[in-house]
C-alpha cells in the first residue's frame, strides 16, 4: 500500500532543476552547491498538478501559494522538505526533499562528513576480508558530532548486483564512531581467478548534507587474516601457534606465513627481534633466568602479499 501512494504521489509532482542537478531517488534530489560567498544558489522549480488551490510549505513555514513554486537552494537552511498541501484541507498532495552536497570550483565534491584512516592511503572507506570466502568488512569513521549521520552501503550496478550488505554498526569511541557492515559475494570461489574487481559505493547522510564514496579493490588484494594461536613451552624454549580458525582451508592450497616478535627485557633495556617462517614452530635463543620474555605472532597470506595480521595476544 505505501508503495503504491508513493508512486500515485510522484505522479502529481515535478521538479525542474533549472541548473543540470540529479535525483538521488523518488522525491529526493541532490543540489550540487558551489561553497563560496561569489555564487548564487540553484533554482528549481516545483509543480504540484492537481486542480485543488494549493500552497508549500517548507517545514512549518509557508513558502508559497499556487500550483508552481521557485525555490532557490544554497545554504543547508535552504534545503529540506517542500511540501504542496492543499488550501481547503491541509491534505498533502506531494513533496520533494531537497539535499545539498558542497562542491569547490572545479565541481569536485567536497568531504568532511568521513574521517579518513590513515592507513591505506588516508582512505575513507576500508574494505578487508579475513579469508577467501567472498565475505568481507568494509568501515568508515565520523567524528562524534553527528550522531544523525545515516549511511547506505552498497555495489555499484553491473555485474556486481551479487553482493549483498548488512545494516552498518556504529561502535563509539572517546573522538570517533567507526561503522562496519559485513558484505558477502554471493556464489564467490575461494579456488578461481578474479578477473573483475568489486567496486562498492557508500552514501552519506547528515541531515540535509549528500556525501558519496567509493572504493574498488579485489578480495585478494584485502586479505588480512587474524592472528595465529600461540603458545610457549618454557623447558625447552619453543613457541608454537595455530592457524587461525577463520583462514581459508585447505592450508595446503591457502598456506600462511609468519612473524615472530620476541621482546625481551634485559638490565632495563627492552631488545626486540623478528624471525620469519613458514614453520608453526620455532626455538628461541637461550636467554637469561632473569630476563623478561614477551612473544607475539602474526601471519599472512604466503603466496600473495597480503597484510599482515595484527599480532596475537601475548604467548607467554
Amino acid at each position: 500500500m505505501y508503495h503504491l501512494l508513493f508512486s500515485l504521489l510522484s505522479l502529481f509532482s515535478f521538479a525542474a532543476f533549472l541548473d543540470a542537478q540529479w535525483k538521488l531517488r523518488e522525491n529526493v534530489y541532490v543540489i550540487e552547491s558551489e561553497w563560496n560567498d561569489e555564487t548564487q544558489g540553484k533554482r528549481v522549480e516545483l509543480t504540484c498538478d492537481t486542480p485543488d488551490e494549493v500552497y508549500w510549505k517548507k517545514g512549518t513555514e509557508v513558502k508559497g501559494t499556487g500550483k508552481t513554486l521557485i525555490a532557490e537552494v544554497k545554504e543547508f537552511p535552504d534545503a529540506g522538505n517542500y511540501t504542496c498541501l492543499t488550501t481547503k484541507n491541509d491534505e498533502i498532495v506531494t513533496y520533494n526533499f531537497f539535499l545539498i552536497t558542497k562542491i569547490d570550483s572545479n565541481g569536485q565534491m567536497i568531504r568532511s562528513i568521513l574521517k579518513s584512516f590513515k592507513e591505506p592511503n588516508r582512505t575513507f572507506l576500508k574494505c578487508e576480508a579475513k579469508n577467501y570466502s567472498g565475505i568481507f568488512m568494509c568501515s568508515w569513521m565520523t567524528e562524534n558530532e553527528s550522531p544523525n549521520v545515516k549511511f547506505t552501503i552498497r555495489s555499484l550496478q553491473g555485474s556486481q548486483g551479487d553482493i549483498s550488505c548488512g545494516t552498518p554498526v556504529a561502535h563509539t569511541g572517546k573522538s570517533v564512531t567507526e561503522y562496519t557492515a559485513q558484505c558477502q559475494k554471493e556464489n564467490y570461489c575461494s579456488f578461481a581467478e578474479e578477473h573483475q574487481p568489486i567496486e562498492m559505493f557508500l552514501e552519506a547522510i547528515d541531515e540535509v548534507e549528500y556525501e558519496n564514496y567509493t572504493t574498488s579493490f579485489f578480495i585478494r588484494d584485502i586479505i588480512k587474516p587474524d592472528p595465529p594461536q600461540c603458545q610457549y613451552v618454557a623447558t625447552n624454549g619453543t613457541v608454537t601457534w595455530m592457524y587461525p580458525r577463520t583462514w581459508s582451508t585447505p592450508k595446503s592450497y591457502f598456506p600462511l606465513t609468519f612473524r615472530v616478535k620476541v621482546e625481551s627485557t634485559k638490565k632495563r633495556k627492552i631488545q626486540i627481534e623478528f624471525y620469519d617462517t613458514d614453520e608453526q614452530s620455532l626455538q628461541i635463543p637461550n636467554t637469561g633466568p632473569k630476563d623478561k620474555i614477551r612473544i607475539s605472532v602474526q601471519a599472512r597470506d604466503r603466496y600473495y602479499s597480503s597484510s599482515w595480521s595484527e599480532w596475537s595476544s601475548f604467548c607467554r
